[in-house]
């Protein structure tokens, strides 16, 4: 079933959607400050945010299990920066 949505909401809508990378770059950032503060159980659940959203990201799957292999906020810290960078 088609919706019909009044130009106005198809301008929020593609906004949204072309701020996507933006909000999920800045999502992976405040997540690093997460990882830092947080321990076991809690840990464990920032991680599987974390892994979430570098599929959104579409960071390869190779580096996402060698960060979380780690287990280092410092180098989550470093692939944001270079997240960064590239934009």
């Amino acid at each position: 079933m088609a919706r019909d949505y009044t130009p106005y909401q198809q301008k929020v809508i593609k906004r949204y959607y072309d701020n996507q990378n933006p909000i999920a770059h800045q999502r992976l950032a405040e997540l690093v400050g997460e990882l830092y503060l947080s321990s076991g159980k809690k840990r464990e659940k920032v991680w599987a945010t974390i892994i979430e959203a570098m599929k959104k990201l579409e960071i390869a799957e190779s580096r996402i299990k060698h960060l979380v292999e780690q287990d280092k906020p410092e180098l989550l810290a470093q692939l944001v920066k270079e997240l960064e960078a590239k934009n």
